[in-house]
């Protein structure tokens, strides 16, 4: 392609450079193949500019950035005002092809739920169907496993550029605020957009909550585009923020739950109830009352399935379809997850770790023990260290037994890390080694306990200074399980 055809009128070139041709995309020097346009973006741990000349001589044929190196370069620099919005757009021209229905979910809990959910309902429908997000790409067609919610452009769009090409027609997709930030999603031709709830989270990036609900906001302010759906659960306190942004961009709203508009176009609970390890609702749209029995634990994930059934019907489905086929939804790997049982007691795998997260986890399955409940989880390395004695705090107010480990301990010292959660967590026992928490928090089970293991949920490694050591929760609860009935 030429270079105007992926920079597009914005960037002002030289006709001479305009014409340039590229063959390929990289922002990663490495990565880099003969006649490849390189984006040198500034980061939050180095800068691409330090990187030009390697990026040259793998074969770069242009580079683009926020500013121009001082010293000349062999190849034309481009001067782009907002370099990572211009990655996104050149990366949705260089791969074209997008699916006709595409949701997107923002939120600090629930997107990956919302998303897998999203993609059930379609398939339920008859829709080829596909989500990307924390687990991966998930689709009829092929299953990828990644560790970014939100990827990087160029893996993006080339990711849905191949999911359309193998005939998917909708898709559903987690907006992180870390990727809605940094432009990464612009170019996503978004039908409708999702949004879940807020509380702390990523606060090593965001300076403050105002700032990572700005990030969310872009969602509705920038991407979804006037007339497209707006899918948001009405039940939160920043709930009323992301409605205003909703309707200035003159976005079809949609709220959902317990406040929701269930006279318009809206869905509202009007009732729940347990029922074994699923939940009975009444639900209401447009003043139409339906009852359904959700297949999942955990209000949370009532919150999930509407939002999905919001995105669903918001992209064109029948809500009488829609409705029923969350009789049949599958909770995501990892999210409150039943795995096994010991003596019988349920043992649940969560990704909660943040500490909203893991009250919600902790009080969803407050009325599966009817004896003790009990928690094994520990806080990352190297992310918001204000958090971890917030999850102390938590999991020793809403748990009756709590065990301390580590999870991804990264750079930092992880017995620092565990002694920062204890610190607020009277009564709680320090175990470092996650499989012996496991094994000795399973071990100590009875009747009418119940145990979430909690913080890594699909994730099967654990980074431990610069090394991603092979760990899987499932298999050592598998393992666990297994010593106990051998």
């Amino acid at each position: 392609m030429k270079l105007h055809d992926l920079l597009g009128d914005e960037a002002g070139l030289d006709p001479q450079i305009a014409a340039v041709e590229v063959s390929g995309l990289a922002v990663d020097s490495r990565a880099v193949r003969p006649g490849d346009l390189f984006f040198a973006l500034a980061g939050t741990r180095t800068d691409g500019a330090r990187f030009i000349e390697a990026a040259i001589a793998a074969g770069a044929v242009v580079v683009a950035g926020a500013a121009a190196p001082a010293t000349d370069l062999p190849v034309p620099f481009v001067v782009l005002p907002n370099a990572r919005r211009a990655l996104a757009l050149a990366a949705s021209r260089f791969f074209p092809r997008q699916p006709a229905t595409i949701a997107a979910v923002t939120g600090t809990s629930g997107k990956t739920s919302v998303a897998a959910f999203t993609r059930q309902i379609w398939q339920m429908l008859g829709h080829s169907s596909a989500s990307i997000g924390t687990i991966g790409l998930v689709s009829d067609k092929r299953t990828v496993y990644g560790s970014l919610t939100t990827p990087d452009p160029i893996a993006l769009h080339r990711q849905i550029d191949e999911i359309t090409q193998d005939g998917v027609t909708h898709l559903a997709f987690e907006a992180s605020s870390h990727g809605l930030d940094q432009f990464r999603l612009d170019g996503v031709r978004v039908s409708a957009g999702g949004f879940t709830n807020l509380s702390r989270d990523h606060m090593d990036y965001h300076p403050d909550i105002a700032h990572y609900l700005n990030a969310k906001l872009r969602l509705f302010r920038d991407l979804v585009p006037p007339g497209g759906a707006a899918v948001i659960s009405a039940d939160h306190d920043c709930s009323a923020e992301v409605i205003a942004a909703a309707k200035a961009r003159g976005l079809r709203l949609m709220t959902v739950g317990a406040r929701g508009d269930g006279i318009g176009e809206g869905i509202r609970l009007v009732a729940t109830a347990v029922s074994g390890f699923a939940q009975q609702l009444e639900v209401q749209h447009c003043g139409r009352m339906h009852a359904l029995r959700l297949p999942l634990v955990g209000a949370f994930q009532i919150e999930n399935a509407l939002v999905a059934a919001g995105l669903a019907i918001g992209t064109g489905s029948d809500p009488q379809a829609v409705f029923e086929s969350l009789e049949k939804l599958e909770g995501a790997k990892g999210r409150l997850e039943l795995v096994g049982e010991h003596n019988g007691a349920p043992v649940f795998i969560d990704y909660s770790h943040k500490p909203d997260a893991l009250a919600k986890a902790l009080q969803a399955l407050r009325p599966y023990a009817a004896r003790k409940l009990a928690v094994v989880f520990g806080a990352g390395g190297d992310r918001d260290a204000g958090k971890r004695p917030l999850m102390g705090a938590i999991a020793s107010a809403e748990a009756d037994s709590v065990i301390v480990t580590d999870d991804n301990p990264r750079s930092e010292d992880p017995a620092a890390i565990r002694a920062a959660i204890l610190a607020a967590a009277p009564g709680a026992r320090e175990i470092g080694d996650r499989a012996e928490a496991i094994r000795v928090a399973i071990g100590e089970l009875q009747p009418g306990d119940a145990l979430v293991i909690a913080g890594k949920g699909h994730e099967t490694g654990q980074i431990i200074g610069s090394t991603v050591l092979h760990f899987s929760d499932h298999e050592a609860v598998a393992d666990a399980l297994a010593s106990r009935t051998s």
